[in-house]
């Protein structure tokens, strides 16, 4: 039997609103995979140590306060820091288009915005979770 994928949902920063990563992490779920949700107001450290910690495949990162380019940012690099390599970074939030190259080059490889239907989420992670 194969492992599960394994996905730490997290809210990087002081952003107090998380009814879309809960429904995101719930999504995830219901597709098979399981689910570690942070809570709110986590630092970039804390979620990489738990990233660590519940040996996950994949961090998604939710923001809608637009820090994105700091927060998101800060956890990719910290992973480079650790050596962490074969963790899949996905964000989402209110991105604007115009910022979604910066962070894929900065090691966020999927970015999604309002509106994404799960499935496509879901989808996104199965193809390129690195195992």
């Amino acid at each position: 039997m194969e492992r599960k994928i394994r996905v730490l949902v997290a809210k990087p920063g002081l952003d107090g609103h998380d009814r879309g990563a809960k429904i995101v992490a719930r999504a995830l779920r219901d597709a098979g995979m399981e689910v570690v949700y942070t809570g709110l107001h986590q630092t970039a450290e804390m979620i990489v140590e738990s990233a660590v910690q519940e040996d996950v495949d994949v961090i998604g990162l939710s923001l809608l306060s637009g820090a994105h380019m700091t927060l998101f940012l800060d956890v990719t690099q910290l992973l480079k820091k650790k050596g962490i390599e074969d963790v899949l970074v996905v964000g989402g939030g209110i991105i604007p288009e115009e910022d979604v190259p910066k962070l894929k080059k900065a090691g966020v490889t999927g970015v999604f915005g309002p509106g994404t239907h799960c499935e496509e989420i879901v989808e996104f992670i199965r193809k390129n979770v690195k195992r």
